[in-house]
């Protein structure tokens, strides 16, 4: 504010200067006011003491200076702005100078409006400060304009940013102004990095000069573009395909003030195409390969059809596209009312829907067809157009004729089985029988499902079954068991139940095949023989007894002696006088020995000679071996052979009868000491042995006879083969039967350097 210093200097102490200055200020048309020259308000115009809602006699209105403080006047502002507000007054008071702030002042109503203050000091000719005159301006329709652009350019900055795509600007000639920061992170460039054509390095190299082309002519002449092309992410140097667009922004002269643009990402529609026409590529080829006939219609023409729908109705596809009553016509009288009422029912229900029709061709054949319809609608629910896909399915259809023949016949194959063959799927579940199952068990097929319900199976055989019939599904290896049906008379009778696994080229298991085998007369047979061959056991004990006779006497009657002198000097110590007590006890223990041992004897010939059951148990097998040694000896001591045996320490028992496997091993001694007999210049060495190996236990008798000629070494094993004068040829057939019904093996090989070794095995216990 500038003022004269004339009229300064007569204002000083002039009432009348102020009274003027106040009807000036009273006449603005602002918010005016007066202060001391501490900053104390001293005079506010009418306009400012109305909005304030001061009083009609307040002493501001007049200004009266009531001797107020310079910062009275803060209390009217926002409370957010006050301490601002004094700083800012402050400031100014010590600098003497003037100045404008903003704040909000609380009006008469109580509400706050935003004011922007402009002061400015009165001072004297000499510089001297008279008073400080300030004017307020309503500017709260400009602050709320200011932050209503403010929030605008910030949902647009947001909005820009937001926008799942790139978006930028450039002046008119074409240098960026703006990008995106999505645009920047992706890219991993800043804006200033942008110019001068700084953005080569975010294309594809191949995509740069199509993509700079096209901008600078777009730059050239004020034209749109679009290009597509490919970009790079900075995350992971991937190249994504993108479609930019470019528009310029005009004045109202027509002249360009700013081009802004918009990249979108498409590198999923890309691939998505690509796809679609690899896709209808495959389709025209798959049905070009599969002959699948296509053809649209209408009620009354066909306005569309391939050259497969031509050939499977037996038209020319030189000749063009038939009529429809042309087509129709080639439908087999038979099928027409039927594919008509599915066409109608489609079209009613609005829904695709299949036919099956033979077409019958001017020649005479007949085709049988399958198609699939597609209705077509109008926005108003009418009928356009009906899309159908056809296939001719002849061969097919004789096929699957062929295959219900050729399946009745493995029907029938599958009835004729001499046996109860029954089919289940993977878990077990049964899904088929022959009619064997069904007239066995009397039974129909749901009944015979639920096979751990039914009391078909001998119920001591079942839980063996069921564990056995788990275990074979839960690891797929084939099961093979025995057990015992009910027949539908409520005899039971044994079965030999077998079950496979049928697998597919991958391996896995498509079904289970079952059959259950009447072994019922073989069980017995196989009784009868275990019978008749346990017969054969004991009679050829009994002849090896007969043949033992003279030496067992022998072995019985040596004892009885030594008994019988022990008894006669046990006599006559007990004739002493006195009686010599301790030499007739010791004479009498003999005594009692010498009885056990003939005894021992007896019971071992009377356990080879008694007809017995098999018994079977666990034993030591080099004990038996000792007591047969001991039945031999005699007969070894006759022939002149000498015995010795090398039994294994810590031998592991055996499970089997002991009074057979006695035999198998009295019968080998027996017929090697005979063997050896016919020897004259060589030592004659029996040597039995047994030893421990991974399999079980090995019994081996050496000797040194004449040995056995190489080709007759498995055929001593025959019945009725024998090479000695009086033999039978039994005795080793039936030590071999013995052995195998113990799960061993019986066999014999050369001596070295002469005689035989048989040996055989057993399991251990």
């Amino acid at each position: 504010m500038t003022v004269n210093i004339d009229e300064g200097k007569k204002a000083e102490g002039q009432p009348g200067f102020l009274a003027q200055l106040q009807a000036i200020l009273n006449v603005l048309p602002a918010y005016t006011w007066y202060s001391a020259p501490s900053g104390a308000l001293t005079f506010v115009n009418q306009r400012t003491g109305d909005y304030l809602g001061f009083p009609k006699d307040h002493p501001a209105r007049f200004g009266i200076d009531t001797g107020r403080q310079w910062d009275d006047w803060v209390p009217l502002l926002h409370p957010d702005d006050q301490e601002e507000a004094r700083k800012y007054r402050l400031n100014s008071l010590r600098t003497g100078e003037g100045g404008e702030h903003s704040y909000r002042v609380r009006g008469a109503q109580g509400d706050y409006r935003w004011f922007l203050t402009r002061f400015e000091p009165l001072r004297s000719s000499d510089g001297t400060l008279l008073l400080w005159i300030g004017a307020t301006l309503d500017i709260d329709e400009l602050k709320f304009a200011e932050e209503a652009l403010r929030e605008s350019e910030y949902k647009l900055r947001q909005i820009i940013d937001t926008v799942p795509s790139f978006l930028w600007s450039t002046g008119p000639d074409g240098e960026p102004t703006h990008v995106s920061q999505r645009a920047l992170d992706y890219s991993g460039l800043r804006t200033e990095d942008f110019k001068n054509l700084g953005w080569e390095p975010f294309l594809h190299p191949a995509d740069f000069p199509e993509t700079l082309k096209a901008f600078r002519h777009a730059i050239q002449t004020g034209t749109p573009y679009e290009a597509e092309h490919r970009l790079r992410r900075a995350a992971d140097g991937e190249y994504r395909w993108h479609v930019a667009r470019g528009e310029p922004l005009r004045d109202r002269e027509g002249r360009i003030v700013q081009w802004f643009g918009l990249s979108v990402d498409i590198d999923e529609r890309r691939k998505a195409e690509d796809r679609v026409r690899r896709s209808e590529a495959y389709l025209a080829e798959a049905q070009r390969l599969a002959h699948f006939g296509t053809a649209v219609y209408t009620e009354t023409e066909i306005p569309y059809w391939t050259e497969d729908a031509a050939r499977i109705f037996g038209f020319d596809p030189l000749e063009g596209v038939p009529s429809r009553e042309a087509v129709w016509q080639r439908i087999h009288p038979d099928d027409v009312d039927r594919l008509n009422k599915n066409i109608e029912s489609g079209v009613r229900e609005k829904r695709s829907f299949s036919n099956e029709f033979r077409v019958v061709l001017p020649d005479g054949t007949v085709k049988h067809v399958e198609a699939i319809n597609h209705p077509m609608f109008s926005a108003s629910g009418e009928l356009v157009e009906i899309i159908a896909t056809g296939i001719d399915v002849t061969e097919r259809r004789r096929a699957e004729e062929a295959l219900r023949e050729s399946e009745a016949r493995a029907r029938s194959a599958f009835d004729g089985i001499a046996g109860l063959v029954g089919v289940m799927a993977p878990n077990g579940e049964i899904e088929t029988v022959n009619r064997q199952v069904l007239d066995y068990f009397g039974q129909s097929l749901e009944e015979i499902k639920n096979w751990e319900t039914n009391d078909n199976v001998h119920p001591e055989d079942l839980p063996h079954m069921v564990e056995l019939f788990k275990r074979a599904i839960a690891s797929g290896i084939p099961f093979q068991h025995e057990l015992r049906q009910r027949r539908f008379d409520g005899e039971y009778r044994w079965f030999e139940n077998r079950g496979v696994p049928i697998r597919d080229d991958t391996g896995r298991i498509v079904c289970w095949y079952v059959l259950l085998t009447d072994i019922e007369d073989r069980k017995r047979a196989l009784a009868r023989l275990d019978q008749m061959q346990s017969d054969f056991a004991h009679i050829n004990r009994v002849s090896m007894m007969g043949e033992l006779a003279a030496s067992l006497s022998h072995e019985i009657t040596q004892p009885i002696a030594s008994a019988r002198n022990n008894a006669r000097s046990a006599q006559n110590f007990l004739d002493r006088q006195p009686p010599n007590l301790s030499e007739a006890r010791e004479a009498l223990s003999c005594v009692v020995g010498d009885a056990d041992r003939a005894g021992d004897i007896v019971n071992r010939i009377r356990e080879h000679m008694k007809k017995a059951p098999p018994r079977k148990g666990q034993f030591d097998l080099n004990e038996a071996i000792d007591e047969v040694i001991v039945l031999g000896r005699s007969a070894a001591i006759k022939n002149g052979v000498s015995v010795q045996t090398r039994l294994s320490e810590r031998l592991f028992p055996v499970h089997g009868d002991r009074v057979q496997l006695q035999q198998v091993i009295l019968n080998l001694l027996l017929n090697a000491v005979e063997a050896m007999g016919s020897v004259e210049a060589a030592p004659r060495e029996l040597l039995i042995s047994t030893k421990q190996d991974h399999t079980g236990v090995v019994v081996a008798v050496h000797d040194s006879g004449p040995g056995i000629h190489p080709e007759h070494l498995d055929r001593v094993f025959n019945s009725f083969y024998t090479t000695k004068l009086s033999g039978t040829g039994m005795g080793l057939s039936i030590c071999r039967s013995i052995v195998d019904a113990h799960g061993g093996r019986l066999w014999a090989e050369a001596n070295e350097p002469r005689g035989t070794i048989f040996q055989f095995t057993l399991r251990a216990a």
